[in-house]
């Protein structure tokens, strides 16, 4: 078995550092003042293109102006009328906010993120219940796309990936089929970071904190030379398990280490030109959360008893040697497994269980052309990959049933790899009374990946103990000899699959008159995609795949400023998920697309000279071909007989339908700031979530196919919120300021399974920060801040992911969220 090896390091973030400590002193970039949900630019120094947007607010004492870019150019959020969230660099230092993970907790309500499966490896991003269930394959995607400098991000592996200094997240919610495209029928997540300022300055952050965690960042200007500055980012992050491993030599569960870098060189060699290129690689070792047994035989089921001579399950009180199989038994637990109603700390088996690992990297170019003082050429180029494998033995004893001298744990691997190709020209223009935007978009992806899911572990014969199999095995390789070392393995699935998307789009705002402004826009899109599915129980198969499908996706928006601070909009939009193959069928099942229209009102209010922002939409959306999931994994040892090793133990099938008819989701959101004095802001936010799907056939082959099921939309809590204080006290003198942060997230509870009518817990996160910040180090610009924070700070235990599959054999098994966390951290600002 595998050590566990020592602890990866970036010589990126150690370069950073020593070329920032090395250069202390000199002038620092604009200053960025941020709320919990904003972000603006105070001073036109170092601001680039946002400082225009903000400098009518910079010597206003209530809320300060947020400043957008998702209509592809910069504008005011309370006047642009599309409902977004903002997450500011402050907001996410006082959340403690190290990847896209972290907001799972709830911070924007409407946005829902969850690990796919108990994996870290791959995220499930969801928006206003447009959520997918398995969205982790070659040949399908997400309803939400997730932006990394305007460049997608095409799979859910890598996304939980650290952040590199990010200006801010923003959250559009609802269809961007027209600027953003394809998988954003829900919405999109944009992750916008800092360019380079071309001034010295920077950031240098390290901070510890319990489960043996530590990070340290640093964020480096360098001064411009010949038109060309570069800014440099490194991060490491690292935390123990949080659910210890019982097997020696063996990592334990919720464990990750991230280390990664980024470089951005930008040059202006003329007035109006600027050519950007950035760099970025990251690896992310972790481990999944932990897989616990909450019940057992909740069916009320007789427990059987395995016989000393025949080793079958036989009726309670059956003589020795008896060889009739009781059928309507439940299996008896090992007595070594353990039932648990509360989040473990320690798992009661050891098994083997070694880091996944996600590599991603990426180069991007942007150009941005002024052909006149209204018409911009810009051009976004980028190539991206995600290299990933998956060790998931998260389960142990709590997802497969005891038998004598059988195998369990499964453990859930798979290699995964793919690279994308995107190009997009846009045409930013603007005229008296109109602005526009029209544009060209390619992507093209490859993504190879297969899988196995051999046992780690065998019971002795009474369940009193157990042993490790091996990870290499002799003589041919079956089902129930396998090893999970390269070559051992009996892949389960081995799939290609290749997609290119073409588009075109356009956008025009006009304003006949001052207060009215009409936006007509639209996007025709061309997908096609093919595949392979090689293998499937080790064995080669035929199964190809093809899919040509184009679309145009309209959208109209009326705005009208009804007073001063008082926006209002009526949107109509539409968006859709491309239509895949599920590689988890059997013969690479084909399923088609689904389409969203969406119908949408809100109001954007600045109020009392700024004091309060509220932000109000309301939406109707009607989807038709709702993709659904139906997956089973068999977790019988043997077959009827209670002897013969059952040769599709442990396998993973999956078949995925196009719901008939019409999905209603309707919804509706609020977000409320208030600024009543000078140095406390509050905030609260709220969504309402209402989903019903029809009926739908199940696909998978056997006695359940064709049976109408009551599907249901996963991770979608019918009412979310959100609330936060901000309170900043002066302490000595200059800028020195003490700053208490205190945030609370709710969820309702939610179905985490498609076609599973079972719920998980309801939700109350609470997280929160003191600092004292800006401490003034000597005559020069040289700050200093040190803080404490916690999230989870009440300890709360909560199941985010539940499923009773196994009631009938075994019993229910369920993800905790993570515990409480805590740490201190100190940063420098020179």
């Amino acid at each position: 078995m595998n050590r566990i090896p020592s602890r990866s390091t970036t010589s990126l973030a150690v370069l950073a550092a020593a070329m920032a400590l090395g250069h202390a002193g000199s002038a620092s970039a604009a200053n960025i003042t941020v709320s919990d949900t904003a972000v603006t630019v105070d001073g036109a120094e170092g601001a680039g293109d946002a400082a225009p947007a903000a400098q009518d607010s910079a010597d206003h004492s209530g809320l300060t102006e947020i400043v957008v870019t998702a209509t592809k150019r910069e504008t005011n959020l309370q006047k642009t009328p599309i409902a977004i969230s903002v997450l500011a660099p402050e907001s996410i230092k006082d959340r403690h906010v190290q990847s896209l993970g972290d907001l799972a907790d709830g911070a924007v309500p409407s946005l829902r993120i969850a690990t796919f499966e108990a994996r870290h490896s791959a995220l499930t991003v969801g928006i206003r219940g447009i959520v997918p269930f398995d969205a982790n394959q070659t040949a399908r995607d997400q309803g939400v796309g997730v932006y990394l400098d305007g460049v997608y991000l095409g799979r859910q592996q890598g996304l939980n990936t650290a952040l590199f200094d990010a200006q801010r997240i923003e959250v559009l919610r609802g269809p961007q089929g027209t600027l953003f495209g394809r998988n954003t029928e829900g919405g999109a997540v944009s992750i916008v970071t800092k360019e380079p300022s071309g001034q010295f300055g920077g950031r240098l952050t390290g901070g510890i904190g319990n489960y043996g965690s530590y990070n340290t960042e640093a964020h480096v200007d360098l001064p411009e030379v010949a038109n060309i500055a570069f800014k440099i980012d490194g991060v490491i992050q690292h935390q123990d398990a949080t659910v210890k491993n019982p097997l020696a030599g063996q990592y334990g569960w919720n464990y990750h280490n991230t280390a990664g870098g980024r470089i951005t060189g930008k040059w202006k060699p003329v007035d109006g030109l600027s050519v950007e290129i950035s760099y970025d690689r990251a690896k992310d070792e972790n481990t999944p959360n932990y897989s616990q047994l909450i019940n057992y035989n909740p069916n009320g089921k007789v427990v059987g008893q395995y016989d000393p001579i025949t080793l079958k399950l036989v009726a309670p009180g059956s003589p020795a040697g008896t060889s009739t199989v009781c059928t309507t038994c439940i299996a008896p637990l090992s007595p070594l497994v353990q039932v648990h109603s509360d989040r473990q700390n320690v798992a009661e088996i050891g098994v083997p269980q070694q880091l996944s690992i996600d590599r991603s990297d990426g180069v991007a170019g942007v150009i941005k052309y002024k052909l006149t003082d209204g018409l911009e050429l810009r051009s976004i180029t980028a190539w991206r990959g995600v290299d990933t494998e998956q060790w998931d033995n998260s389960g142990g004893p709590h997802r497969t049933i005891f038998a004598p001298n059988a195998n369990f744990s499964r453990y859930s691997l798979s290699n995964l790899h793919q690279r994308q190709f995107s190009q997009e020209l846009q045409l930013v223009g603007s005229l008296p009374q109109l602005d526009y935007v029209l544009g060209l978009y390619y992507f093209n992806e490859n993504v190879r990946e297969y899988a196995a899911t051999p046992s780690t572990n065998k019971w002795n014969a009474d369940g009193t103990g157990y042993t490790i199999n091996s990870e290499t095995v002799l003589g041919p390789i079956t089902s129930s000899n396998q090893g999970w070392q390269p070559g051992m393995w009996f892949t389960q699935r081995d799939s290609h699959a290749r997609a290119r998307s073409y588009a075109a789009f356009a956008q025009a705002t006009w304003t006949p008159v001052d207060p009215l402004h009409i936006t007509l826009g639209g996007r025709y899109t061309k997908d096609k995609r093919e595949g392979a599915l090689t293998r499937v129980s080790n064995v080669a198969t035929p199964w190809t795949f093809t899919y040509d499908h184009s679309r145009f996706d309209p959208m109209v928006t009326v705005a009208f400023d009804a007073a001063e601070g008082m926006n209002l909009y009526a949107k109509y939009s539409t968006g859709y998920r491309a239509g895949g193959a599920n590689s988890r069928s059997s013969t690479f099942g084909a399923f088609g697309p689904e389409e969203v229209k969406a119908y949408e009102v809100g109001a954007k209010l600045d109020l009392l000279d700024r004091r309060v922002r509220l932000n109000v939409a309301g939406y109707i959306m009607d989807r038709t071909g709702t993709q659904i999931d139906f997956d089973n994994v068999d977790t019988a040892p043997f077959l009827a007989d209670g002897v013969t090793p059952n040769p599709t133990f442990n396998l993973h099938t999956e078949n995925t339908a196009n719901a008939p008819g019409t999905s209603k989701i309707r919804g509706l959101e609020v977000e409320l700031t208030a600024k009543p004095v000078d140095n406390l802001t509050l905030g609260a936010s709220y969504a309402y979530t209402y989903t019903n799907i029809p009926v739908t056939a199940n696909p998978n082959p056997g006695p359940t196919f064709g049976q109408l099921t009551q599907v249901f939309v996963v991770f979608t809590p019918k009412n979310a919120a959100s609330g936060y204080i901000d309170y900043h006290i002066p302490f000595g003198s200059g800028d020195t300021q003490i700053k208490l942060h205190l945030d609370a997230n709710y969820a309702s509870s939610q179905y985490s399974f498609q076609s599973e009518n079972v719920k998980t817990d309801a939700s109350f996160i609470v997280n929160g920060r003191i600092s004292i910040a800006d401490i003034a180090l000597g005559e020069g610009r040289q700050k200093l801040s040190i803080g404490a924070w916690a999230r989870n700070l009440l300890d709360e235990t909560h199941i985010y992911r539940r499923s009773n599959a196994n009631n009938g054999t075994l019993g229910a098994y369920a993800n905790y969220n993570p515990p409480r966390t805590f740490g201190f951290d100190a940063a420098i600002n020179f």
